[in-house]
């Protein structure tokens, strides 16, 4: 297992209701983070990183707006800190999904999320490999190839700020990358070592 490092930085996860908090929170306390769970805009929009987790129908990303937390995360990343969206947190980075066609995303990447093709089974669960691209920082030292871990019904287009790229029917965006937003359709808590890695690399971040 990777050795822990002490990481003094505050990362809020954003709790509206629909994370998998627990799994997430334990991994950041692995790798020594200073992480924190809140509902709270207020801490949320003062963290020096955030991360948007998020299981289940993209309907429930709706909570964000109730709770007042999408402007506070939209301010943080307009400020230039470090935001990393997991699974249906990476979802709500593009401009919606059919899922919930009457939800808008944060539309920081362009496109819409879209159900698999008829060919393959959804939803897309297990492990499957990552088509890693140059340059990412959040990749940083991560293996071509490598495998992480998937459970979604719903993909993200291949857009030109797409870091790694995974084949199920049809591909898709595993990971998006642009200046200081980031994002993995995959549970990197739940893809041992390679996405412990990501994480650490996410809290290294300047």
């Amino acid at each position: 297992m990777m050795a822990p490092n002490m990481i003094a930085e505050t990362i809020v996860i954003v709790d509206y209701g629909a994370g998998n908090l627990n799994s997430v929170k334990k991994a950041f306390d692995y790798l020594g983070a200073n992480v924190v769970v809140t509902s709270e805009p207020e801490k949320v929009a003062t963290a020096g990183k955030i991360v948007l987790p998020g299981v289940g129908h993209f309907s429930a990303l709706g909570a964000l707006v109730n709770m007042g937390l999408r402007e506070a995360v939209l301010q943080g990343a307009r400020a230039g800190k470090p935001l990393l969206g997991i699974c249906l947190g990476m979802q709500w980075l593009f401009e919606g999904s059919d899922e919930a066609p009457e939800l808008s995303g944060a539309g920081i990447f362009a496109g819409r999320c879209r159900s698999f093709p008829s060919s393959v089974k959804s939803p897309h669960v297990g492990w499957n490999s990552l088509a890693v691209k140059e340059g990412s920082r959040l990749l940083r030292d991560v293996a071509p190839e490598s495998f992480v871990y998937f459970t979604h019904s719903f993909r993200a287009p291949v857009v030109a700020a797409t870091a790694a790229s995974t084949e199920y029917g049809t591909p898709f965006s595993a990971v998006v990358e642009k200046e200081n937003i980031f994002g993995v359709q995959f549970h990197p808590e739940k893809s041992w070592n390679v996405g412990l890695l990501m994480l650490k690399n996410f809290c290294e971040l300047d």
